[in-house]
């Protein structure tokens, strides 16, 4: 219940957000999510490598605090930075200790990547939920591991909300037509962070 609770508001949330966008007419592309430098997140695993200087080098969480810990450098903030930025950040750290220090950094386990894949799924359905995201998912994939419809949804003025570099776009989903008539035109293969919300109908 809390879940479905918290899912519900995710989604009254980005309606809000999103009323000034018009829902499009052309179909979205399933292969292109929004390309970008992948950020650092709490909880990721860090590897921390300082050329020539195995005793600086060191496996490290990003903490709670979004800092992780660095022999000579202390804490240092590394949640929000690219693997490349927080490399130069511990490079200008070390100035002051070791003689042209090279660093590099690898994400050796993005785990909060995770949670920005994530598939959510709300409104009119039986079980609102957020779905790890695989290659080839489909609008019908989610709405059946979301448990179908409920009595009360209005099916064919459910929408798809999906980042694009132009910003927020909406597109119409026709579940009717999906479910009943087996017209696929609006079974989008979705990509990572899409939701789904499917609007009750006014009595």
């Amino acid at each position: 219940m809390k879940v479905r609770i918290l899912l519900l508001l995710a989604s009254a949330v980005l309606l809000a957000a999103c009323e000034s966008s018009p829902v499009v007419s052309e179909r979205p592309e399933g292969t292109s999510a929004v390309a970008a430098v992948y950020k650092i997140g709490v909880g990721d695993q860090l590897s921390v490598g300082v050329w020539k200087n195995p005793e600086l080098s060191v496996n490290v969480p990003v903490r709670p605090d979004g800092k992780i810990s660095v022999p000579l450098v202390g804490d240092i903030v590394a949640a929000g930075h690219s693997a490349e930025d927080l490399a130069l950040a511990v490079e200008n750290s070390l100035q002051n200790y070791v003689r042209s220090p090279q660093v590099t950094v690898i994400v050796t386990n993005a785990a909060s990547a995770e949670f920005l894949r994530r598939i959510r799924v709300t409104g009119a359905v039986n079980a609102p939920q957020s779905i790890a995201h695989q290659q080839g998912v489909t609008v019908l994939d989610v709405i059946l591991q979301a448990g179908g419809l409920t009595p009360f949804a209005s099916p064919n003025s459910a929408k798809l909300y999906r980042k694009t570099d132009e910003g927020m776009k909406i597109y119409p989903v026709l579940l009717k037509d999906i479910l009943e008539r087996g017209r696929l035109d609006t079974n989008y293969t979705l990509v990572p962070s899409d939701i789904i919300t499917v609007p009750e109908r006014a009595f």
